[in-house]
């Protein structure tokens, strides 16, 4: 830091920053917990209508195992494969899930049916629990990269207001003093001078 008044401009500058940074960082802070919290509430929400459709999608299979065998779920499993696409977002520079689309399997007119009706039912929820067990998982993983990037966050600030601006507080206020200190003997000496020219 350059000594005297360029080092005391530098140091409110360096000051002004790192109160400001502060600042936006409590700003950023809250929005993340904000998101967070409403990613937490869908994502058990989520959780709920997963678990729900898996077990209707359970009591299902059971039925149609009961009514046609193995053999008949065996046949019933379609070729295809659903697929899941996440959709991302950022906020405040952290990238997490937004949005789940969903595709699902489509028998082609080769493929047989499933032979029941408690297995085409079994197939359709346990579709929906997947859909839902994506959302689910789009959710939670929102809420965590949330979480994460607000501890960052919250450590910047709690290592800016405890340690950085105090320091740069404590070196301005010495500083200061200090060229008081100089101001003050400066105009002592021009005082004695001038006495002493006057005589």
């Amino acid at each position: 830091m350059p000594a005297g008044r360029a080092g005391r401009l530098r140091l409110r500058r360096n000051l002004a920053t790192a109160v400001r940074g502060a600042d936006l960082l409590e700003r950023k802070l809250r929005l993340l917990l904000d998101r967070e919290r409403a990613q937490r509430r869908a994502a058990e929400e989520a959780g709920s209508a997963w678990r729900a459709k898996l077990a209707d999608a359970g009591t299902w299979l059971v039925r149609g195992v009961l009514l046609g065998g193995e053999l008949a779920l065996a046949q019933a499993v379609p070729g295809d494969r659903a697929r899941v696409d996440v959709e991302w977002a950022a906020l405040m520079g952290v990238r997490h899930p937004a949005a789940v689309a969903w595709t699902a399997p489509v028998r082609s007119p080769a493929e047989p049916t499933p032979p029941n009706t408690a297995l085409a039912h079994a197939e359709t929820a346990y579709r929906a629990a997947v859909r839902a067990a994506a959302e689910y998982a789009a959710h939670q993983t929102a809420a965590e990269l949330l979480a994460a990037e607000a501890e960052r966050t919250r450590q910047r600030v709690r290592t800016l207001r405890r340690h950085w601006i105090p320091r740069l507080q404590r070196e301005l206020t010495a500083l200061e003093l200090a060229l008081e200190e100089a101001e003050h003997e400066e105009a002592v000496r021009r005082r004695w001078a001038a006495s002493r020219g006057a005589r």
